[in-house]
This record gives structure tokens, sequence and C-alpha cells, in this order.
């Protein structure tokens, strides 16, 4: 079976909230309620958590990139499917570590993850394009902070813990105390996304972004991102440049004469993961 044509553990499980095409080794992982806005569900939390977690040793996943269905990437929260938090404390608190959970197994899975925000990114759909390790925004895109603007507090399933690492402390506290809404220009000036594109270039531009992505030694990619995640929370230097040392050593031996050879040639390289 040809690379393009494979499929992962992922791509053979039924899921009804959510779409997933596995090819040459990216799961294009789509929000699919669109005529919900792609607003999260009890339904859709169980299956992205479903999702993640089977992420961790399926390394036929190298890059997965997440997009919404129809106009608008999610629209946060689901209203209409909200009674389970609101039942009692108890069952609140379970359902906001369930939601959170889905943050912490995007950052834990190792494959890098890209966000492609259309229209709407609210709540937790600002939520979980920040979990990502690069976000695209096509134009007209717009996010925000909705937990603010219905009686919660701005500090949720991890939005308090990036958006200032993002975006810096002033700007994250005006989106976090107000709700308001920052467009793709305005998201590209304060660095929320990286690229500001098209909506019809949105697809090409994740797809070229994920074949740079699967050039790389696939353990390299792995440990990049870990150790990125590690340095940004780093005690100190000293810390960061032992963890690079170590990674960087695990991918001599197997992979610089192979890409140090493709670089030379002008090639892609051929990197083993076994």
């Amino acid at each position: 079976m040809s690379e393009a044509s494979s499929t992962s553990p992922s791509t053979t499980k039924s899921y009804q909230t959510l779409a997933i095409e596995h090819r040459e080794g990216v799961d294009w992982l789509t929000l699919n309620r669109p005529d919900n806005f792609n607003a999260l569900n009890k339904m859709m939390t169980e299956e992205l958590l479903d999702y993640f977690g089977n992420l961790y040793f399926d390394h036929s996943v190298r890059v997965v990139v997440l997009r919404g269905a129809g106009k608008h990437f999610c629209a946060g929260l689901d209203l209409n499917d909200a009674g389970h938090f609101t039942g009692s404390v108890a069952s609140g608190a379970r359902g906001q570590r369930q939601v959170a959970e889905i943050i912490m197994r995007m950052r834990r899975c190792p494959q890098p993850i890209v966000a492609l925000v259309q229209g709407a990114a609210t709540g937790a759909g600002l939520a979980f394009s920040l979990a990502a390790d690069v976000r695209y925004a096509a134009e007209g895109a717009r996010m925000n902070v909705a937990m603010a603007k219905i009686g919660l507090t701005g500090c949720d399933i991890g939005i308090s813990y990036f958006l200032p690492r993002v975006v810096g402390a002033s700007n994250a506290a005006e989106m976090m105390m107000t709700g308001r809404f920052v467009d793709a220009q305005k998201a590209l000036r304060i660095g929320l996304v990286s690229e500001v594109v098209p909506a019809d270039e949105l697809e090409t531009a994740g797809r070229a972004l994920a074949e740079d992505m699967t050039a790389m030694s696939p353990l390299g990619l792995r440990l990049t991102k870990e150790g990125l995640a590690m340095s940004i929370d780093a005690g100190s230097l000293e810390a960061v440049i032992a963890m690079e040392d170590r990674g960087q050593t695990m991918c001599l031996g197997p992979f610089l004469e192979e890409g140090a050879a493709a670089f030379m040639e002008k090639r892609r390289p051929n990197y083993s993961d076994e």
C-alpha cells in the first residue's frame, strides 16, 4: 500500500462529529458539525478525547491539520448541549475537566498540529487553535474569548496559559477581560496567527506547511515539538541545552548522513522511522 493511500488507526474509526482523512503521513482532522458551526457538544468532546489519545504511539501520523467544516472553525461550546455542566458542582467539574483534557492531549501527542482557522474561532475554538503548534487564518477569520461574554471567567481550558505566551500580557488581558473579537489582520499583527491567506487558499497553505514538516526526520520532528514545549517553561538555559544535546545525539547517527546528502543533492530526504 502506498503512503498516499495508507491508513492510520484513527482513520479506521467511525466518528459522528469528526471527519478524518489520512494523506501521506498527515491526518486532516475536520470538526464536522457545520450546521452548528462546529460547536463543541458532549459527543464531539468524547470523540476528540479518543482521537488525540490514540495518537500517542501512532507514528504513522506525522502531522495533524485541524480545521472546521463549513463557514466557521468552531463556535465554542454548544449551549444547547450544556446541561451536564450546570446540573451540580460535581457534574460541572467533570464536564470542565473533560474539555480541558482535550487540550492536554493535543499538547501531549508527539505530532505537530496545524490549525487552519476560517470564520469564527470562539471560546473552545480559540482554545483548540491555541493548543495547536501553528495557526494559519483565512481572511475574514475572527477569534475571541467567548467565555467572558456568558458570565464565566476568561481563564478557561488553557487560554490563560497559552494566550499571554503567544500575544503578550496586555493583548491577552484585553481579549480575556472583554471577550472582544480579534480579526485576522490584528491576529497576524499580535502573533496570534503566523499567516493570513484568502479563504480558498487556506488548505493549500496548510498542505505546504505539513509537507515541509514531514520533510524532517520522523524522530527529529517529534523531538522538536517536545523540546519546544519544554523550553518555553524551562527553568534555565542549562536545562534547555541538556535537552537539546540529548535530542541531537539521538538524531545524529540515524539521520544526519541522509539529511546532508539530500540537502546537497537538492532532493527530499528518505528517512526511516524504525
